[in-house]
């Protein structure tokens, strides 16, 4: 077993080295694009380095469990195809080694990366949500850093709108001001203009300083309504003005127990809590709302009588039944004043009821949505770690039989693998969380698709399958097509037996003969019978079988001749396909329900009819390639 242990040193060395560079890879994308979300919250708020390093952190830890399926699959597809591009895997299977036995240490590691993606979902995850969570909405209600622009109008300052032709900055000074002062509402706004003016930041970051100079303010003195035509204001003229605006632009921390209470901010045992809580809860309140809904809108009207009136009026209501009484009539039969009391009471009984219980529907649907979101955090949390083992059958198994390491396929595979697996899991979950599915099954999809298929590469890679590859399907598509290959015979460098030049013209003229004879018994020219073609018992044609074998074993004895002329017209031999020309399938019984089916048995007919009539042009080009070999080797022995 010591070999067996030193080979799983290699592997793990191999694969150990490409995980830890592609998980820091599929880590710093995962953050771009997390933070590309988040850049406008950021950006121009004069946000301190310690506030940023804080928030690029949690948001790094809360992206770990996401980057590690991604960085598996890679660095699987990549070690395993680096093994097969570098004939190591073949020469461990050549060992007696199977697949499953080389994948053993990893399959282990990658165990061990599930444990610790599940631990940093249910530990570290929800307090490194909480935390920057915190960070954000803190970072969101924080005012921008007050940078005017020139020539538009600025309105981060609230209940300030600010308009600057031309700002210095080497001085600081403004020209042009135009401030609309709207703190007492849009009708009592205060404009002032004046020629230039400074903004400052007071020490302690929560007022600004606004001096202006030459400038006028107006002011209405009441507020303005449609039905006047002239409003009084109040117009100022002033060589110099001072102001004190409130804007705080401090970084305050919001509370972490308001983020606390979100779905990915909880470990299981705290999910799984609340999820009981809400259940019960909606229950009760269901029951509730029941027995409300009786004693209410529905409930039944009963009146204490004696058991002998009791009595008559069962009998009463088992004879009469409602379509006895004519409604109507008696509504027509009353009064206008009463018609419109009785509709005014009953508009106003549905109003009421109907929003009684649409606020009671709003209230069990918020509980249950939110005990959704409980679930799907608490199933996300094993899914997410389980995918780590999932790409890791998937991607080694396709390496070995992609057999391309370096970061050129194997990157476009896992890519495509993932945006897949990523595309099906945000289905499944939205499906969950909006009801449409049951959770569970919402929240398993991904892994019910892609475990399948994960153990099936594993199976056909155990088994030296080419299900993946490209040549395999290239042939059979040029099989299926009637695209047939060349032959390419090149003179070898090396030759341990000569032709037998002798023996040779006897053997091509035999051949000729039976080829010839092939032909006539044959009648290759003519239409094939339908009925005796779909029929007949006959599935194999057995002499051109033996002929095409000849011909190869001749040609193989003829490519070892030292003539370049002789070795080019053998060439010329064509590739036979000897089961083209014949019916298509083994199976009695699928030929005859083929032929059956008229139109999928005319296709199969002129198939067949066609490769006849290109056998036959086979075989008259073999019976000249014949002559002209016969002539060649004839001639090189008179010399």
């Amino acid at each position: 077993m010591l070999h067996i242990k030193k080979l799983y040193i290699f592997i793990l060395k191999s694969f150990g080295m490409l995980f830890a560079g592609t998980f820091f890879i599929c880590l710093f994308i995962f953050m771009m694009q997390f933070l590309w979300k988040y850049v406008d919250d950021m950006v121009g708020k004069g946000l301190e380095m310690s506030v940023l390093a804080q928030f690029f952190f949690y948001s790094g830890l809360t992206l770990v469990p996401l980057s590690l399926p991604l960085a598996v699959l890679l660095a699987a597809l990549i070690t395993f195809g680096n093994f097969g591009e570098r004939f190591e895997l073949l020469a461990m299977k050549a060992a007696g080694i199977s697949l499953i036995k080389i994948m053993r240490p990893l399959i282990v590691l990658i165990s061990i990366v599930c444990c610790v993606s599940f631990y940093f979902q249910n530990v570290i995850g929800p307090k490194a949500q909480t935390k920057m969570l915190t960070l954000l909405v803190s970072m969101r209600q924080k005012s921008p850093e007050l940078d005017i622009p020139e020539g538009v109008f600025y309105d981060e300052i609230d209940g300030y709108n600010l308009y600057v032709k031309h700002k210095d900055r080497d001085t600081g000074m403004l020209y042009d001001v135009l401030i609309y002062n709207m703190e007492k509402g849009f009708d009592n706004a205060q404009i002032i203009k004046s020629d230039s003016g400074r903004l400052e930041m007071a020490a302690d970051k929560k007022h600004l300083y606004l001096h202006l100079f030459d400038g006028e303010q107006f002011e209405n003195l009441k507020s303005q309504s449609f039905s006047q035509r002239n409003v009084p204001y109040r117009r100022e003229s002033f060589r110099e003005k001072h102001f004190i605006i409130e804007f705080n632009s401090d970084f305050n921390m919001a509370d972490e127990g308001l983020m606390s209470n979100q779905a990915k901010s909880k470990n299981m045992l705290v999910l799984q809590a609340d999820i009981d809580s809400m259940t019960v809860r909606n229950d009760s309140i269901g029951r509730a709302y029941f027995a409300e809904a009786m004693d209410g809108p529905y409930r039944q009207t009963t009146i204490n009588l004696s058991k002998a009136d009791t009595a008559k009026v069962e009998e009463v209501l088992q004879k009469s039944a409602l379509g006895q009484y004519n409604v109507d009539s008696l509504y027509q039969a009353m009064t206008l004043e009463e018609k419109d009391r009785l509709m005014t009471a009953a508009f106003s009984n549905a109003n009421s009821t109907e929003s009684d219980w649409n606020f009671k529907s709003f209230a069990v649907k918020q509980t249950d949505s939110n005990r959704r979101l409980h679930m799907t955090a608490w199933h996300e949390k094993i899914t997410l770690s389980l995918a780590c083992l999932v790409f890791f059958f998937i991607g080694a198994p396709l390496g070995g039989i992609i057999r391309k390491g370096g970061l050129g396929m194997p990157v476009v595979v896992s890519v495509l693998i993932f945006i897949f697996y990523y595309i099906v899991q945000q289905t499944g979950y939205k499906m969950a969380r909006d009801g449409k599915w049951i959770v569970w099954m919402g929240m398993w999809l991904s892994t019910a698709l892609l475990a399948p298929l994960g153990a099936f590469l594993t199976y056909k890679s155990n088994n030296d399958s080419v299900v993946l590859n490209a040549d395999a399907y290239i042939n059979w598509f040029k099989k299926v097509l009637g695209i047939r290959s060349r032959r390419h015979l090149f003179r070898k460098e090396v030759i341990i037996n000569d032709p037998d030049y002798a023996r040779l013209p006897e053997d091509l003229r035999r051949l000729t003969s039976e080829c010839r004879a092939y032909a006539e018994r044959n009648r290759l020219k003519s239409a094939p019978n339908y009925f005796k073609l779909w029929m007949g018992r006959k599935d194999r044609d057995e002499a051109m079988e033996g002929l095409n074998e000849r011909m190869e074993t001749l040609i193989d004895e003829m490519s070892n001749t030292r003539s370049l002329s002789l070795l080019s017209v053998v060439n010329n031999y064509p590739v036979l396909s000897v089961h083209a020309h014949v019916r298509p399938f083994r199976s009695y019984w699928l030929c005859v329900a083929c032929g059956v089916l008229f139109p999928v048995g005319l296709f199969f007919y002129f198939r067949i009819w066609a490769f006849r009539l290109r056998l036959s042009k086979d075989i008259e080009r073999i019976v000249k390639t014949n002559d002209e070999v016969t002539s060649i080797i004839e001639q090189k022995q008179d010399k």
